[in-house]
């Protein structure tokens, strides 16, 4: 690893501690700007109650000595505070908790989507303007413009309740498979397209075109120039189809009834537990920022032509 690569390392972690700075900093002010408080809706709340309440969790402080604590607090101890509603937890044990299965489903869903979307997008590739070309492209035209809600709603109502092969509540393994179809279905079409697009790129250029005036055999051109080279740009959507898998989780988890990160963060949303919102929140905007400077620096890993600036 050369000193530009290592600079340009170091650039890019610098940017991206900023970046998630600032996600802290404007959910912070952003929490504490909404009218109301989370102590508002409970019964039989008196002002003197209210105003205990707010004492015991240091509410009642100015906001920028609570800005202060609450950044020193998360870069000292990674602490998020405790939550308002779960009375005796932590954000941080609560959001570890829930990530435990929206990581799990994420990161299958993501190998799901990326393995068969590579396949896919090959077979058209080669096939292009064939019958099985126009299906797989038909189909995820269709899959990519259905949204996640739709598409799990259907499969629920499909596979659940009409033909009852699989079961409707996420907390077991096989609840899970519905879940993670609905959260791979987008991401695998996404795939398709762009790997198809790709590779008819690269089986245009020129050393394509020499390798077989050369007597190159098909498999090694595909394989180990054709496929290999299309899959710069499929490297690209990794890092935030990951991120965007483990956050677009929010609404499938809801419909499947999955005890992950997405039911808590809702949960949070209407209980206005404020620093459950706010730790969820961070943890998943630091997900999108690490995952796309990991992102970054694999392209030097799968084309060493690419050069740190």
């Amino acid at each position: 690893m050369n000193s530009k690569t290592i600079l340009y390392i170091i650039k890019r972690g610098l940017l991206a501690l900023f970046t998630v700075w600032v996600v802290i900093t404007v959910t912070f002010f952003v929490m504490h700007a909404v009218p109301g408080g989370p102590f508002v809706g409970e019964k039989a709340t008196t002002p003197a109650v209210q105003a205990a309440m707010e004492a015991k969790y240091g509410l009642d402080k100015p906001v920028s000595e609570q800005y202060g604590t609450y950044l020193k607090d998360i870069i000292t101890r990674f602490d998020f505070g405790p939550s308002l509603k779960q009375r005796g937890r932590s954000v941080v044990d609560i959001i570890f908790d829930g990530m435990k299965t929206s990581i799990k489903l994420g990161l299958i869903a993501a190998a799901v989507s990326t393995v068969i979307g590579v396949a896919l997008g090959a077979v058209a590739a080669l096939r292009r303007n064939r019958f099985i070309d126009r299906v797989i492209m038909v189909i995820t035209t269709a899959f990519v413009s259905m949204p996640s809600f739709i598409m799990g709603s259907f499969l629920l109502a499909l596979f659940a309740i009409k033909l009852q092969l699989l079961p409707a509540n996420g907390s077991t393994p096989p609840g899970l498979i519905l879940p993670i179809i609905t959260l791979a279905l987008y991401p695998m079409a996404y795939i398709t397209r762009l790997t198809r697009s790709s590779m008819l790129d690269v089986l245009g250029q020129d050393y394509i075109r020499t390798a077989k005036a050369k007597g190159v055999s098909s498999k090694n051109i595909i394989f180990g120039h054709a496929l290999k080279n299309s899959l710069i740009p499929v490297l690209t959507y990794l890092g935030p189809m990951l991120a965007y898998i483990v956050t677009g989780s929010l609404i499938v988890e809801q419909i499947f009834a999955v005890p992950g990160i997405g039911r808590v963060f809702v949960s949070s949303i209407t209980n206005r537990d404020y620093p459950m919102i706010m730790g969820t929140t961070i943890i998943l905007a630091t997900l999108i920022v690490v995952m796309n400077l990991v992102t970054d620096i694999l392209y030097k890993i799968v084309d060493p032509r690419i050069s740190f600036e």
